[in-house]
């Protein structure tokens, strides 16, 4: 998987959120076997009163690259702005980009979304945004310069899946030279297997392990189903069809007098 130049063999990213404590996170993201983690700018503070260095020590002993995110943001301009913060903090371009727009649902701001993304493009980070399926957002999205788009599955942390497969193959198809990974509303393994079905380079996990009864068992089981799902996609499936095909051949067919 590549992202921005940079050469990720692990297709499963994870979110460090809504895990029971640091220890499950870090047991977590050994067993996913994960290159990338995102992590947001204002859960520093409160991570062991130290400003989050002990959290920031711990990722950096675990190996992993922190992805830091705009996660809760609401309009461009307060994510342009936790996104030149984040860039400070943690010494990289690269910024998963939110904006959302609805409460309830955590549904994007598409709007608000490219805005951000075109200011940030231009003041050199490398975007991965945060969108729905919309065909048109992601189009403008890649103008900006966007070369990596997070479509979510469904709402984040839903547990849904994928809402529309239908869309998101759409995307893959318009986009090939992209790399689009899944991010958001995934609840079972089988589920991260069907997006890398669809030919998706990667998915980005969060709640589906932090809140699962064994995150590291269940970080485990999500990582064998990207790759398996995957495998599947470069195995080119056979087509789908409306009627059976006989898979044992007329040849040698007893006839009966």
């Amino acid at each position: 998987m590549d992202i921005y130049g940079t050469t990720i063999s692990s297709r499963l990213m994870l979110g460090t959120a809504r895990y029971p404590s640091d220890d499950v996170l870090a047991d977590a993201i050994r067993a996913s076997g994960t290159q990338v983690v995102t992590a947001a700018l204002r859960r520093l503070p409160v991570v062991g009163g130290d400003g989050g260095r002990g959290f920031l020590a711990m990722l950096k002993d675990l190996n992993v690259r922190i992805l830091p995110n705009t996660a809760g943001c609401t309009n461009a301009r307060e994510a342009v702005t936790t996104a030149k913060m984040a860039r400070e903090v943690f010494e990289t371009n690269w910024i998963k980009l939110e904006v959302i727009g609805d409460a309830e649902t955590l549904q994007p701001d598409l709007a608000g979304l490219v805005e951000a993304a075109q200011e940030l493009v231009a003041d050199g980070f490398d975007v991965l945004a945060y969108t729905t399926e919309d065909m048109v957002t992601a189009q403008r999205l890649a103008a900006a310069g966007c070369r990596v788009i997070m479509p979510w599955g469904a709402p984040i942390g839903s547990g849904r899946g994928l809402n529309n497969p239908f869309g998101l193959s759409l995307l893959r198809a318009r986009f090939p030279d992209l790399t689009l990974i899944v991010d958001a509303g995934l609840g079972t393994p089988s589920h991260a297997a069907a997006a890398m079905e669809l030919g998706y380079d990667g998915v980005l996990i969060n709640t589906a392990i932090g809140k699962a009864g064994d995150p590291a068992r269940m970080a485990s089981a999500f990582a064998r189903a990207v790759e398996a799902g995957r495998l599947g996609f470069e195995a080119r499936p056979i087509p789908v069809r409306d009627y059976a095909t006989a898979s044992t051949p007329e040849r040698g067919r007893a006839v009966l007098a």
